[in-house]
């Protein structure tokens, strides 16, 4: 165990995580400014990037970069310049540092050397979302982006379908049909949901209702741009582990259906179409012709 006095040594170095605006500028806090002008280095994801930001507020602090492709490079140095009683600041290109961001392995870093960490509080595109999206949000699980690929994003997804909280997401504006549309398999047509689009910024948008008719609408409006959020309605009535596992095999086609059941219960093909056809309450031998790819006379 161990205690952190933030305050209390002033001739130690310390790391100072700064929120940054995620879209409007006067969301900069007086602190954030000070804390960066006093700093002896600011870190930085893009430094061309932040330099505007600095820029604008008139900040003459140096900075170096810092993000996920320089991290075990970076962090030994880092380390040292704390040891040696240095003021750095780390911030993201936008909102909070170490969320969706490389400054966590940073601060796990500083921890262990018994470092100081401090955080000032400010701009968070997911709580703001959040807060505004008219879903439950007095218990929520943060998520951050999905997996790239469907079949990931599925399995992912489906470790959350009982879940009571809200759920957080970041994504791509190109990945955002294909999420909500794998988002709808998952927790069903009906579950409310909010995309949240350029928050704090002039196009700020809230597109607010279920599932299906999110995926509806951006199937509409493909051309989606900007920073995205989205956000959806835990699970009120949570369901049996059975009931979630037959949720998951009905994404599968019949056939791969019954290479899961030959596979998860170690059974042969027999058998395992006998189950599936009891499942899904077919005649087993509609089973047996898809998975054979019979044709049907």
């Amino acid at each position: 165990m161990t205690i952190q006095k933030s305050y209390q040594n002033n001739q130690q170095g310390a790391l100072y995580l700064v929120p940054t605006p995620i879209g409007n500028l006067g969301d900069m806090t007086f602190r954030a400014v000070e804390v960066l002008k006093q700093s002896d280095l600011i870190l930085a994801e893009d430094t061309r990037h932040t330099q505007k930001l600095l820029n604008h507020f008139e900040i003459t602090t140096p900075q170096k970069s810092f993000h996920k492709f320089n991290t075990q490079e970076r962090i030994p140095e880092i380390i040292e310049e704390l040891e040696q009683g240095r003021m750095i600041a780390e911030v993201s290109d936008a909102g909070m540092p170490v969320i969706s961001d490389p400054g966590s392995a940073l601060v796990q870093e500083c921890v262990k050397a018994q470092i100081p960490v401090i955080p000032l509080p400010g701009a968070n595109a997911a709580l703001t979302g959040l807060v505004a999206s008219g879903l439950e949000a007095d218990s929520f699980t943060f998520i951050g982006f999905l997996p790239r690929q469907s079949k990931a994003r599925m399995e992912q997804l489906n470790q959350y379908q009982n879940h009571a909280d809200t759920l957080m997401f970041y994504e791509s504006p190109h990945r955002l049909k294909s999420a909500l549309q794998d988002c709808l398999k998952v927790f069903g047509s009906t579950r409310k949901a909010c995309v949240v689009r350029e928050l704090t910024k002039q196009h700020e948008e809230f597109n607010r209702g279920t599932l299906e008719e999110l995926v509806d609408y951006y199937t509409a409006h493909s051309e989606v741009k900007g920073e995205i959020c989205f956000l959806v309605n835990g699970n009120p009535h949570p369901k049996t582990e059975n009931e979630q596992l037959n949720d998951q095999l009905q994404i599968l086609s019949l056939k791969e259906q019954v290479t899961w059941w030959m596979d998860h219960d170690q059974i042969a093909v027999k058998p395992a179409i006998k189950k599936v056809a009891k499942l899904n309450d077919l005649a087993k031998q509609d089973v047996y012709k898809a998975y054979h790819e019979i044709e049907g006379r």
